[in-house]
């Protein structure tokens, strides 16, 4: 089953998101994941609004879970800290 990221964000520091993004890119693209969403438009129809919008496929759950977990991706974290506003889940796909 392949696995996605879906991450909800509004930006907190600019400046540190700017450094967090392509490092974050690293990782996701050494476990071989694909941006499926990547901000653009986006209406909230029920629940908290947040400003962008994230889904990253990985070819697997596993993949996806191992991704989060790099240290490339750690790497990337740490340069957010605190400074975040975000919804960050790891689900399986349905096929």
């Amino acid at each position: 089953m392949k696995g996605y990221w879906i991450v909800k964000a509004n930006t907190v520091d600019a400046a540190k998101q700017s450094v967090y993004a392509p490092l974050a890119s690293i990782a996701v693209k050494k476990f071989g994941g694909k941006y499926l969403v990547r901000g653009g438009q986006n209406v909230t129809k029920e629940g908290i609004d947040f400003e962008r919008n994230v889904v990253i496929e990985f070819d697997s759950y596993q993949l996806a879970q191992d991704a989060y977990k790099s240290e490339e991706y750690t790497y990337a974290k740490s340069i957010l800290g605190d400074d975040k506003d975000r919804v960050l889940t790891i689900v399986e796909g349905a096929e």
